[in-house]
C-alpha cells in the first residue's frame, strides 16, 4: 500500500519510524515506561498523519495546475484534521502521557516529515 507514494515520502516515513524508535528508547531510559510510551505515541501520530495525507495526495487527479493544488491542500487538511484528533484522543485515554517525551518525539517527528522537499524522486 505504501509502495504507492513517491520517494521523498516513503523516506521521510523511514527516518520518522527511526527517529520515534530512538526518542522511545532515550525516554524509556529517562523517564520508564510512561516515558517511552508517551514518546512512541508522539512519534507514531507524525507517521500516521503523514502517511494517510502522502495516500491522499498519490490518489488524487492532479490534470491542471489547479488540480494540483487542490490534490495538496486536501491532503494537508487531512494531516491537520488527523493531527488533532490523534493529539487529543491519546491525551484524553492515555492518563500517564510524558507530556515531554510526548510533544517532544511529535515535533521532531514532524520537522523530520518536512524534509521531504530535499528528498530527490530518482
Amino acid at each position: 500500500m505504501l509502495r504507492r507514494l513517491g520517494k521523498p515520502i516513503r523516506t521521510v516515513l523511514r527516518w520518522q519510524l527511526w527517529a520515534t524508535a530512538i526518542l522511545t528508547l532515550a525516554a524509556g531510559l529517562i523517564a520508564g515506561v510512561d516515558g517511552a510510551l508517551s514518546a512512541a505515541l508522539g512519534g507514531l501520530v507524525s507517521v500516521v498523519a503523514g502517511a494517510v495525507s502522502g495516500l491522499v495526495a498519490s490518489k488524487a487527479r492532479a490534470d491542471s495546475a489547479g488540480g494540483v493544488m487542490v490534490a495538496a491542500l486536501t491532503a494537508e487538511g487531512v494531516k491537520i484534521v488527523l493531527i488533532v484528533l490523534l493529539l487529543w484522543l491519546v491525551l484524553m485515554m492515555y492518563k500517564g502521557v510524558v507530556a515531554v517525551a510526548f510533544f517532544g518525539a511529535f515535533i521532531v517527528t514532524v520537522v523530520i516529515f518536512a524534509l521531504a522537499f530535499f528528498v530527490r524522486e530518482y
